[in-house]
């Protein structure tokens, strides 16, 4: 009898499925960087996972390449089979098509918005004593006007980039830029989504909340807005990958607005451009230097690095630009016509100013030294009381972390609910990982247990009073969307229900055990934060640098999360070993944009 051999290596599993020796370390490879969220395999840099092959793997002689000659690996032509081999890149056929899919309909849209540019520019033209009103720069700082210049782009192109870190004034922007667009256009059909519910309901919050000049049918347009999830957008087909809204089914909207686009993954995106008509206005809004998709890809990143330059225009964009711009010291600076045009010349925008950090101390500072890998600005912050925005604790100390957590108590001893929910995420812990003592359990535990012995909640049951709760799915049926929080509390009859604001600020009560896939919200992973904004953050960082998702990327998130405040507790060392790593998820994206596009 044979003896069976049981293999837990999940990509081992994958390479063993296909009965062709030479291939077995590509399959696995592939696979392995699949789960690390790339979309292909850059063969030429094969030999620098090659320590990562089972050691059966390492004696198979991959010298001369037999992808192109198996029968299981297609081309650009011939893309049928499982894999797909382009440019030096190998690909799971799905994910080729995706990336393929996503490039051809950029192209759509950049065809597309050709025949109306001349018109867009004469209507533009006409809304100019309302552009100069909405765009009347008070402050006397001398910086580049960008936001009316990703405004202006907006309103000019079918596809738009907007990207900005934390305080440029992305929704701010767009909030203008739909001023623009209602002006010309009262009966403008908007859609207003985001990979979850809570950041959809924060854009939707802050676009109605902006204070613009704009007159009261534009006022009312806004107040008319509805956030929506992109599954929800799109109609996601139950116990499926498909969605109602496809390319023979089109979005029926002449502007649609995608926020935190950076949380996107290959899939979903190219599912959400599918099904955008090419005259639609796209707009995609996000961070850059935030995390990319949890799930395979980082095309936002990608698109923002397609270019060599973000922030390029001809000479007459830049000129129609600039007068709109009253002060001589916030027009935006001439870039030249560059030779070769990128496809995304003049669509790619980034606000650089932020007005809610400075760039020379606090979280600002901090933010940009950890994303750009400084580390002499890093280390000034380790020295006690250097900083009064950021805190920085090597030694975890205990003392603190219950000073921080005891504020929990300030929304559990509120007895209006909506208050108390705004209490509640005025302040949140972050964690890295899930498992461990620095992990999200462990410390959502120590949470419960600090609180219990003060006998501020009795978690004796898995819904407690005044428990707080994350969803990790969507629940459609109830209006409640993944990353949502709420909490325990009883209503008038003394049950107890899970409450949530809903984007209108109005609550939603539901039955706990309607909610089968939710978690305890003392603290979050800084996944989970992306789309949400507290006063205070208190970021605990596992022990050991051995942690591939310990990124700049990361530290960068989890910090900027916070207003006002953080409080990081983690080994200098670690931090700086953080800022050094960062995340690089390969992809065709920028080598098949000119071939494609």
């Amino acid at each position: 009898m044979r003896n069976l051999v049981t293999v837990n290596d999940v990509h081992q599993q994958f390479a063993e499925y296909f009965n062709i020796p030479a291939f077995k370390p590509y399959a696995y490879l592939l696979s392995k960087k699949g789960s690390e969220g790339h979309i292909c395999l850059h063969l030429s840099k094969i030999s620098q996972e090659w320590d990562t092959l089972p050691e059966a793997y390492k004696k198979i002689d991959t010298a001369n390449n037999i992808l192109p000659s198996l029968p299981i690996v297609g081309s650009e032509k011939d893309d049928k089979q499982p894999f797909i081999l382009y440019q030096d890149r190998l690909y799971l056929q799905r994910y080729f098509r995706y990336e393929s899919n996503f490039l051809k309909k950029i192209k759509l849209f950049l065809e597309a918005e050709k025949a109306v540019l001349n018109e867009r520019i004469t209507l533009l033209q006409q809304q100019g004593d309302f552009i100069k009103t909405l765009f009347r720069n008070t402050s006397s700082q001398s910086i580049p006007d960008w936001q009316l210049a990703a405004a202006i782009s907006g309103v000019l192109n079918n596809f738009t980039v907007i990207t900005g870190g934390p305080g440029t004034g992305k929704t701010t922007t767009v909030a203008k830029l739909l001023a623009i667009l209602y002006a010309t256009d009262p009966k403008l059909k908007v859609a207003l989504a985001a990979p979850t519910g809570k950041a959809a309901a924060r854009m939707a919050e802050s676009l109605r909340n902006t204070k613009l000049d704009a007159g009261e049918n534009i006022e009312a347009a806004f107040q008319r807005l509805q956030p929506s999830t992109i599954h929800r957008l799109l109609k996601s087909i139950p116990d499926t990958h498909l969605f109602r809204h496809n390319e023979q089914n089109p979005l029926n909207y002449d502007v649609i607005i995608i926020d935190e686009c950076s949380m996107i993954d290959v899939a979903l995106f190219a599912k959400l451009l599918d099904a955008v008509r090419p005259t639609t206005r796209l707009i995609l809004l996000g961070d850059k230097d935030q995390l990319a998709a949890v799930e395979a890809g980082s095309l936002f990143g990608d698109l923002c690095q397609a270019q060599d330059e973000l922030n390029r225009f001809s000479a007459d964009r830049t000129a129609l630009i600039n007068s709109f711009i009253a002060n001589e010291a916030n027009k935006i600076p001439g870039t030249g016509s560059p030779t070769g045009q990128h496809p995304l010349f003049e669509h790619l925008v980034e606000l650089r100013f932020s007005h809610r950090f400075s760039g020379d101390k606090g979280i600002g500072k901090f933010s940009k030294a950890i994303i750009s890998n400084n580390e002499a600005v890093i280390r000034s912050f380790f020295q006690p009381s250097a900083d009064e925005q950021i805190f920085i604790d090597p030694g975890y100390d205990n003392g603190l972390f219950e000073k921080f957590i005891h504020n929990y108590s300030l929304y559990i001893q509120e007895n209006d609910i909506r208050k108390a929910l705004k209490l509640l995420n005025k302040q949140r812990v972050l964690t890295v990982i899930r498992e461990g003592a620095q992990g999200l359990h462990a410390i959502n535990n120590q949470i419960e247990k600090y609180l219990h012995d003060k006998q501020l909640l009795n978690a004796a049951i898995p819904f407690y009073n005044n428990r707080p709760l994350i969803l990790t799915r969507n629940y459609y049926e109830h209006g409640l969307f993944n990353g949502d929080t709420g909490i325990i509390r009883p209503d008038e009859n003394g049950t107890l229900m899970a409450w949530f604001e809903d984007a209108n600020g109005n609550l939603r009560a539901v039955l706990p055990g309607y909610l089968t896939q939710a978690e305890t919200a003392f603290a979050m992973t800084v996944h989970k934060s992306q789309g949400s904004e507290f006063e205070e953050v208190m970021v605990v960082l596992p022990e050991t640098a051995e942690i591939p998702i310990l990124t700049r990327e990361l530290i960068y998130t989890a910090v900027s999360r916070a207003r006002n405040k953080v409080y990081l507790q983690g080994n200098p060392e670690i931090i700086l070993a953080a800022a050094s790593r960062f995340v690089e998820r390969a992809s065709g994206i920028g080598s098949r944009f000119k071939e494609t596009v």
